[in-house]
């Protein structure tokens, strides 16, 4: 589970950076980021290495 949560993690981080460069989606990209920092912070918290 906390391998699949690091994956959807980057995914996120990779749709925000692909919006942020190109296309410009509003607020939607964002939170897509607050979730994948999010993710990656209870990642750390739980004691995982990235």
């Amino acid at each position: 589970m906390g391998n699949l949560l690091y994956i959807v993690a980057v995914i996120l981080i990779i749709a925000w950076l692909i919006g942020w460069a190109g296309f410009h989606a509003g607020g939607l990209i964002h939170i897509l980021l607050v979730i994948a920092i999010i993710a990656v912070i209870l990642r750390v918290i739980q004691g995982k290495s990235l």
